[in-house]
């Protein structure tokens, strides 16, 4: 192990393309992530704002929030159920936002927001008819507190309160407002989709130590079978090409991980070869196999972890960097511990292809020229 150590410290350059390969997979791999994790934020934090134990869509909607609807008389029944400690309506339309300062044309995409219930993502709604909340990235457009952004065809007026974080929807930024005022510009805007009062797409329900799956069966059963219950994370599932987009995005980063243990085996199996006499004469000296691998992969470890720390810089500075609401990019703790632990299996991975030749060392034959 010292041995390993002197040769890193006294021969750094030995190493230097791999660490230079490794860093450029580190940055490559938790940008990758950033990327993803930044791209599922800006889709799914509407839902995730919720803090609900579940969502109740109408069992049409095949789990869509436009396209679902829920009548006054199956929220009395889903309150009803066992269980359930709390509902609340929810409702959304997506239409272009003018900015005050703008252009006519120059449209910024929203999504209004209708709620009910307060939760850890979100305050109490907005008491005054037509105040919502608004998301923060919207202030990358210059929406600053008190602005009015008028929406849709007939420029519903929409005075922004105050701002809120990480609650877009569908990769749009969003409004947070009364249910009244949901209905108001829904049906302003979208006369082929008016709601009634009473109405609204979807229930947020509160259920705390409820079983979510038993609950989730007893409310459609309840209704029924006119709705469809679902959990947090199968509602965030459902949404269009989520579930598809982090698919791709893993394969991608598999298959990074796996280039990452090809370049090390490929490194390591070189250097092994290069020290075979070294290894002869170590074990000649009574060095034993398992001595000399754990060397190898103590090399392998530190260059992993230098490549890992230069990654997660990398991927930082670029997050501090990103004006809010550009770039769907996040570089969260978890993502850069969860990409170094990736790379550090992978060096183990690539030098266990190593341990054979280090084990078939014969000491005779290897101070005499062997293989």
């Amino acid at each position: 192990m010292s041995l390993a150590l002197k040769e890193l410290r006294r021969r750094p350059g030995r190493f230097g393309v791999a660490t230079v390969i490794l860093t450029l997979i580190a940055i490559l791999l938790m940008f990758l992530g950033g990327l993803l994790d930044g791209l599922t934020a800006g889709n799914t934090g509407a839902i995730r704002a919720q803090q609900a134990d579940l969502i109740v869509y109408s069992a049409t909607s095949q789990d869509s929030l436009v396209r679902s609807r829920i009548e006054p008389q199956q929220e009395k029944r889903v309150a009803a159920v066992e269980g359930v400690s709390e509902v609340g309506e929810l409702g959304s339309v997506q239409l272009g936002g003018r900015i005050e300062g703008k252009g006519p044309r120059d449209l910024v995409p929203v999504v209004l927001f209708g709620y009910e219930a307060a939760s850890q993502g979100l305050p109490e709604p907005p008491t005054e008819p037509g105040e919502a909340w608004a998301d923060d990235t919207l202030q990358a457009e210059g929406v600053k507190q008190g602005d009015v952004i008028r929406v849709g065809p007939t420029r519903s007026p929409v005075k922004v309160t105050g701002f809120v974080s990480d609650t877009r929807y569908a990769g749009q930024s969003t409004l947070w407002a009364s249910l009244e005022t949901w209905r108001r510009v829904q049906n302003e805007n979208r006369p082929d989709a008016r709601v009634a009062p009473g109405v609204s797409q979807a229930l947020v329900v509160q259920a705390p130590g409820a079983n979510a799956a038993e609950l989730a069966t007893r409310i459609d059963e309840a209704t029924g079978g006119g709705t469809s219950s679902l959990t947090e994370s199968e509602a965030i599932n459902a949404l269009p090409g989520v579930a598809a987009q982090q698919s791709v995005f893993n394969q991608i980063i598999g298959l990074t991980v796996l280039i990452a243990i090809i370049v090390v085996a490929l490194f390591f199996a070189l250097i092994t070869v290069e020290r075979i006499g070294l290894y002869g004469v170590l074990k000649a000296l009574g060095a034993g196999s398992g001595t000399l691998f754990a060397g190898v992969l103590l090399q392998a470890v530190i260059v992993t972890v230098i490549a890992c720390a230069v990654g997660a810089v990398a991927a930082l500075a670029l997050d501090a960097v990103i004006p809010v609401g550009s770039i769907p990019f996040v570089a969260s703790g978890a993502r850069l511990l969860g990409s170094t632990v990736f790379l550090l299996v992978a060096a183990l991975v690539g030098c266990a292809f190593s341990l054979r030749r280090v084990l078939k060392v014969d000491p005779a034959q290897a101070i005499g020229g062997g293989q």
